[in-house]
């Protein structure tokens, strides 16, 4: 009656995390994805002789991943050369100053000082709850499943820590900086950890702040780039009998008596299983792939009230010389305002970005191989919108590229990098929708407000459709590597349960 006991849509590091723990507990599992390429967001390509990364540039938390290939029966060790990374950023900012921070958290608190005497003290305590909150809270809960209210209950009982969080749960993310530092660089300087879940320090989650002590717990770059993180998954769930299949796109998922059984693709070949995961963004897989009619009026209302997140362009440049920067990560910053006003100028606005917040991600910093020998890789973030006021992306991308060099060149100082750009590539929001079918180009699946976060966001085990399971940025602590991965475990665990095996 089957042909294979579950299909997973989309070879994220959700999906593939999902995918590899079931095809090691005996489920005979594909996966169907869309593009030629593995990881989604977390992927890298090669152009000219350069490997770019698409997406995710680094890694933190990496005992996320540790905690995978355990119950994958691996070693990390065996299939990831894991790069540290050190100092964390490099900051230029728009009077022309340069520091970083490294790892160590004592010599960043010297750097804080030399900002503000007051602040080092104040760095002492918002390192300690930062400790106390990544290491006893979101890292446990990060691979837990909430499948009711009662379960997250039960998860915030393990986690007592998470009691010293709930203040900040109730605040925004800039209220939480100026909580603990009275300086304005300061407060700055962390307060671009807002845009890694692409919300402006007015409208981000206050607990999120401590994502700025996060990466000193230590971060690393995977020799290879980053697509040696899916890559890694895809082989051990090769190892288990797992399948892929590649430029194989969903057109719906199959319903049987109210219950998921399988997949359509676009050339009408039909594949039944006994239940389906899904990595791609909740709003698609409810609205298009199991359709309204066949979802509870409250399923539809509420999947129509998620906003889709923030899109992200990015620059692609080759170069033949090594580029004036002091970190694998440089941010061009200015003030927590002019960060607000992105969003709520800029971006309300539909305007194509000309200013402020820009990272700047060197992976050859880390790993030389990625580009020819004395050559080096940039990518260019920025954040803007999908639909522009003045025009289309398809039409602007030169444009871009070149206010954004301008942007680069004259008010961050690193004057003279187009005499040394082999190679450029625009990467638009469309261009983003189009290759991984993320509707708006939402770069983080879904918004990541408190009333859409943890909890509030779509359940790992569905609650409209049973047979149904999501993974990835859509769902349980959003994007990024381990949030996703995270959440392949944390719905692998329930799909264990679920059909009578324990991880």
């Amino acid at each position: 009656m089957y042909d294979y006991d579950a299909v997973v849509i989309g070879a994220g590091l959700g999906g593939l995390s999902s995918a590899a723990i079931l095809a090691r507990n005996g489920f005979k599992t594909l996966v169907c994805e869309n593009t030629n390429h593995i990881g989604g967001c977390c992927s890298t390509y090669e152009e000219n002789g350069y490997s770019f990364d698409i997406g995710a540039s680094i890694v933190e938390l990496s005992w996320i991943i540790d905690e995978l290939f355990e119950k994958l029966g691996r070693k990390v060790s065996d299939y990831i050369d894991w790069i540290p990374v050190d100092p964390i950023y490099g900051f230029l900012t728009a009077d022309g100053k340069r520091f970083t921070y490294p790892v160590d958290p004592d010599e960043t608190r010297k750097v804080i000082t030399g900002f503000s005497e007051a602040d080092g003290p104040r760095w002492d305590r918002f390192q300690k709850l930062g400790q106390s909150a990544i290491r006893e809270a979101f890292g446990r809960i990060m691979t837990t499943p909430f499948a009711t209210f009662g379960d997250a209950m039960k998860v915030m009982a393990k986690a007592p820590s998470m009691v010293k969080l709930v203040k900040y749960m109730g605040m925004n993310f800039e209220s939480t900086l100026k909580s603990f530092f009275s300086s304005e660089q300061v407060r700055a300087s962390m307060s671009l950890q807002s845009y890694f879940i692409g919300l402006p320090p007015a409208l981000c989650p206050g607990y999120i702040a401590f994502l700025a002590y996060a990466e000193h717990e230590g971060i690393y770059y995977p020799r290879g780039g980053m697509v040696q993180i899916p890559g890694s998954i895809a082989k051990i769930f090769g190892e288990y009998g797992g399948e892929i299949r590649f430029d194989t796109r969903v057109k719906r998922v199959l319903m049987d008596g109210g219950r998921a059984a399988g997949v359509e693709l676009m050339d009408g070949t039909q594949i039944r299983s006994r239940f389906v995961v899904s990595n791609i963004n909740a709003k698609t897989l409810y609205l298009e792939h199991v359709g309204r009619e066949n979802l509870p009026a409250w399923a539809v209302k509420a999947v129509e009230s998620y906003e889709v997140s923030i899109p992200a362009p990015m620059i692609m440049l080759g170069l033949d010389t090594r580029p004036d920067l002091d970190a694998h990560h440089t941010f061009c910053y200015t003030t927590i305002e002019e960060m607000n006003a992105i969003w709520f100028e800029d971006y309300a606005s539909r305007k194509l970005p000309d200013r402020g917040f820009m990272l700047v991600s060197w992976p050859t910093h880390a790993d030389p191989s990625l580009a020819p020998e004395g050559h080096h890789c940039l990518n260019m973030v920025t954040f803007a919108p999908y639909e522009l006021a003045d025009g289309d992306w398809d039409d602007l991308k030169e444009r871009y590229l070149e206010t954004q060099l301008d942007f680069l060149e004259h008010r961050f100082g690193l004057k003279g990098i187009r005499d040394h750009i082999t190679m450029a590539r625009v990467s638009t929001p469309k261009d983003f929708a189009r290759m991984l079918l993320h509707p708006g180009g939402a770069v983080y699946a879904l918004q990541n407000d408190i009333m859409a976060s943890a909890f509030f966001r779509p359940r790992l085990r569905s609650k409209a459709v049973k047979g149904l399971y999501l993974t990835g940025a859509s769902t349980h602590f959003g994007g990024g590597v381990p949030p996703t991965i995270g959440s392949g475990i944390a719905a692998g665990s329930l799909m264990l349960e679920d059909f009578g095996r324990v991880m």
